[in-house]
């Protein structure tokens, strides 16, 4: 039975999912470093919210952790590099706190445009300052949007519903997409110098981080508001601090902070500054929405495979997790047979997709594949790690789709290129739901692959077979299955053979020393 730890405070309802599952749960909330260290080792699941830190130590000692759901959106307290290395998925839940957190934001520029926190307390304080207290209405106003994702929509569909016209940077958004949501897709020079009011909802990564400093300040319209509801880190908070000081900003909103919790920071107490401690996601209804989807998606990818909102892997639903299961298998094998067999650096790899797997999602079996190519050479990799770790090499990854062709209904064809070869590898699944092998460096035989085999290439000349048989038998090396090929009489010719005991590098030497043979390896699934 699967084990899942609940490190964060969260609604009682995710705890209940996971028992109604059928998985075993604890919840042990507020645990330091070192005791989380201690104990992380005996769970395969971990479901967090933003106060625990997943650490490369902390990961290091999950030996048996295969999947951590972050209760929100936000995952920059997951150390996502060696998550990944470590072949942990990580999941978030987008959805769940999209409309709560994008309301704030409207709620944070409201405060801000019309003074509301300064302006209240100082009417509690028995003070009647009205004319201190000049707001700006929205309406008309210019609403520039960093990061036009979930969130960022939501806000955009309200600040339209508020009659403000609507601006939004965003690399990833679409001339379509900008059109369908009623926005005007611009650069980032451009939003800053026109925005009336600026809202961040992107998420913290190398590239968005301090993407609002001195410089991007200097840019902006004199006056400007700013609001910052999605992490910190995003915004230079000295450089803030100045902006307001001369003028350059007019006031910012800020629920987020460069360190967290936010006891001391040099914005607090300014006039012109609204500040609330990381409330975004913080309703009734939010929490119990991510509490239900993180519950939901650990549960689904411990007891059934199936992954929804990874980070660092391709979703996998659970209808979609039964049918990929074989040809995941496939694909793996067909991998690590090619990374055995493969001698030299490998430049570029295309993977076909070919009938009724084609329609399937082809994603996650990419990642097996490539995950069992690199095996043989870096023991470490996983299915998870595998895409990245191929790009950092250089390795070029294409995949193709076709229909069905030739003597099966679905198959899969890897083809591996270095400086000097280029193989193919194909296979199929059989009805029995077994992987078959259908063609070995381009040449056609049917073969079932076993942990422990023998791979040769030889001269198709009488005798080879005798040879071969004679040599393992009397090494004691018993054989299970010889499977054969060759491309024409008396050419090239293939004999993968399973055996039941391990060869040893003595053993291959003397296959290698058989007038025909050409190249002789030992290989393991």
């Amino acid at each position: 039975m699967p084990k899942v730890l609940i490190a964060d405070k969260m609604s009682p309802r995710a705890e209940e999912i996971f028992k109604e599952r059928g998985l075993e749960v604890d919840v042990n909330v507020g645990l330091e470093r070192d005791e989380l260290i201690k104990i992380i080792g005996d769970y395969d699941g971990l479901a967090v919210r933003s106060a625990t830190k997943v650490t490369p130590p902390v990961l290091e000692a999950a030996t048996n952790l295969k999947v951590i759901g972050r209760a929100g959106i936000g995952v920059d307290n997951i150390d996502l590099p060696t998550a990944t290395n470590n072949g942990v998925v990580v999941m978030n839940t987008p959805f769940g706190n999209s409309i709560t957190t994008a309301e704030h934001a409207i709620a944070m520029m409201f405060a801000l445009a019309r003074q509301i926190p300064e302006a209240d307390a100082s009417t509690q304080a028995s003070k009647w300052e009205k004319s201190k207290f000049m707001g700006v209405e929205l309406t008309g106003k210019l609403l520039g949007v960093i990061g036009c994702g979930n969130i960022g929509t939501i806000v955009a569909s309200r600040g339209i519903g508020l009659k403000m016209k609507v601006i939004a940077f965003d690399p990833f958004l679409t001339a379509e997409k900008a059109i369908d949501i009623g926005v005007e897709k611009v650069e980032l020079d451009e939003l800053l110098a026109r925005a009336d009011f600026i809202t961040m909802h992107t998420p913290l990564t190398d590239k968005t981080r301090n993407i609002i400093n001195a410089d991007a300040l200097a840019k902006c319209k004199k006056g400007v508001r700013i609001i910052n509801c999605a992490r910190g880190g995003l915004i230079v908070e000295s450089d803030l601090k100045a902006a307001l000081e001369s003028g350059q900003v007019a006031g910012a909103a800020l629920d987020v902070f460069e360190e967290e919790p936010a006891k001391e920071n040099p914005l607090f107490g300014m006039d012109n500054v609204v500040c609330t401690p990381h409330l975004g996601a913080a309703t009734e209804e939010a929490q119990v929405n991510v509490a239900i989807q993180v519950a939901e998606q650990l549960s689904d990818y411990l007891m059934s495979g199936a992954v929804t909102n990874a980070i660092n892997m391709p979703s996998i639903s659970a209808e979609e997790a039964p049918k990929l299961k074989p040809f995941v298998t496939l694909a793996e094998q067909l991998g690590l047979l090619a990374g055995q067999v493969t001698a030299s650096s490998i430049k570029e790899v295309t993977i076909e997709y070919a009938g009724e797997v084609s329609e399937l999602n082809c994603a996650p079996l990419s990642s097996a594949m490539i995950s069992g190519l690199l095996r043989p050479l870096m023991s470490e990799v996983n299915m998870v790690s595998a895409p990245a770790i191929a790009k950092e090499r250089g390795m070029d990854v294409a995949e193709t789709k076709r229909g069905s062709t030739g003597a099966f209904d679905s198959y899969i064809r890897l083809v591996v290129k270095t400086e000097n070869s280029e193989r193919s590898f194909a296979g199929t699944v059989f009805s029995d739901g077994k992987p078959r092998l259908i063609q070995l460096t381009g040449i056609n035989m049917e073969a079932e692959l076993a942990p422990r085999m023998l791979f040769i290439t030889n001269n198709d000349q009488p005798g080879i077979i005798g040879s071969i048989g004679s040599l393992l038998g009397a090494h004691g090396i018993n054989i299970a299955s010889f499977n054969l090929g060759r491309e024409k009489p008396g050419g090239n010719a293939i004999a993968l053979i399973a055996v039941d005991n391990e060869i040893g590098t003595d053993i291959l030497d003397e296959v290698m020393a058989l007038e025909q043979v050409t190249l002789a390896k030992a290989l393991v699934f």
